[in-house]
């Protein structure tokens, strides 16, 4: 395990390509801290050609969830509109949730799930709506920066003797004021997975945070994710070897930082 890496950039694709590279030659990092800026409140920048080949390499492994599914199971995109009430949001979601736990890899939960219904039954019935409370409880005036987070892990139903789990491997997601009018989100990951879902975890945070950021009536600035250990996943060297290597000569072609934020995202 190497020292603990710190990356910065404006970029979120070149945020985790470091991050990615960083990892494939240490094997493992603990922590990483990976912090995307600049966000404006819209899409994150993004190098198409740098997501077109991770989901490449996912789809030629058949890892299953490319990186925008990845991301929806943090931010369910598609079934917000900020024209509309957060209420419709939440209906939507609780409409379709039954579908979506039918898929074996949600047995466990879905972190939006987790967020927006904290301890409810299968149904969705009962739980404690943190987004919803988070964004009251600012706008009621009360910016303590403890009520401004909400929890993922559950110790009644996460903390079992199984020897392989997975799911969650967000643990706590914090939502910090800057300044007078933007927003801070900060994800921690009790272990992270470079190759399956860092780059999704980094979209997906960057979603929920401009929703957040809508909904309390800031903008969104900053992703923090804070991963400890992150690992590679399930996925050997040798068989990421192509990926990192491809991924190496993409980042040699971006000009300069300054180019990026002027660049089109790449869009799902």
């Amino acid at each position: 395990m190497s020292k603990p890496v710190v990356i910065e950039e404006n970029n979120l694709s070149v945020a985790w390509s470091r991050a990615f590279l960083e990892v494939f030659r240490a094997g493992e990092i603990a922590p990483l801290v990976v912090t995307v800026n600049d966000l404006d409140n819209v899409d994150p920048p993004e190098v198409p050609t740098i997501r077109y080949a991770l989901d490449a390499a996912l789809q030629a492994q058949g890892k299953g969830l490319d990186c925008h599914q990845v991301a929806n199971t943090i931010f369910p995109t598609s079934l917000w509109n900020p024209e509309l009430s957060r209420e419709v949001l939440f209906e939507r979601y609780s409409k379709i949730f039954s579908r979506i736990r039918s898929h074996r890899s949600n047995r466990y939960g879905v972190y939006f799930q987790r967020l927006m219904a904290y301890g409810c039954d299968s149904n969705m019935r009962g739980g404690k709506n943190q987004l919803d409370h988070v964004i009251s409880t600012w706008h009621s005036g009360n910016h303590r920066r403890t009520a401004l987070q909400a929890a993922i892990m559950d110790p009644v139903s996460d903390h079992t003797y199984q020897r392989q789990r997975g799911f969650p491997c967000l643990q706590q997601v914090a939502f910090a004021p800057m300044g007078t009018d933007r927003l801070a989100v900060t994800g921690f990951y009790a272990t992270q997975y470079m190759f399956e879902r860092a780059y999704g975890n980094y979209l997906g945070l960057c979603r929920l945070g401009h929703f957040m950021a809508h909904e309390m009536g800031l903008r969104l600035y900053q992703v923090v994710c804070i991963a400890t250990p992150a690992k590679l996943g399930g996925s050997s060297k040798g068989e990421l070897g192509g990926l990192a290597q491809q991924v190496d000569l993409l980042l040699q072609d971006i000009p300069s930082e300054a180019s990026l934020r002027g660049q089109e995202g790449a869009h799902a």
